[in-house]
């Protein structure tokens, strides 16, 4: 009887943190020619993509959607608003409360948008069911890790 060599439960090729920061990394940057033409950084795209589905949102608000803090969402925010795309509000009755809108150039600026995802999945060359199961899979791992935390 032959015997399996013992896996090493170091060896990097086996780990899922990389694989994943790799798949990110990788798609991040196939992202970055279709993005700058708008201006926009990934996390600028990402947060504009949850204004333009959800606007306005407060600070608070856009940061869950995004899986950020608001102290990482805040910056961004600036950022976007300096582009004229978003108004920053405090709300009125409740200062802590910063109510994040889209500009007229910002909303605007969807229709020169729209077309990424469908540019995206046509350089890729996977199917949506392929896309789906990525995104499934990713989804796994973050209910999976947000449900381990003390």
């Amino acid at each position: 009887m032959t015997s399996q060599p013992a896996i090493d439960p170091l060896a990097v090729e086996t780990q899922v943190c990389l694989t994943l920061s790799a798949a990110a990394r990788s798609l991040v940057g196939f992202y970055r020619p279709l993005l700058e033409p708008l201006g926009l950084t990934h996390p600028q795209y990402l947060a504009m993509l949850a204004l333009w589905q959800h606007a306005p949102l407060s600070l608070r608000d856009l940061a869950d959607l995004l899986h950020l803090e608001p102290a990482t969402a805040s910056p961004l925010v600036r950022r976007l608003e300096r582009l004229g795309l978003v108004t920053r509000t405090r709300v009125a009755g409740d200062e802590r409360t910063l109510e994040i809108a889209l500009t007229a150039t910002g909303l605007a600026m969807r229709d020169r948008a729209e077309p990424v995802p469908g540019t995206m999945v046509e350089r890729l060359g996977l199917t949506s069911e392929q896309i789906d199961e990525v995104r499934r899979a990713a989804q796994l791992v973050i209910d999976a890790t947000a449900a381990a935390r003390p």
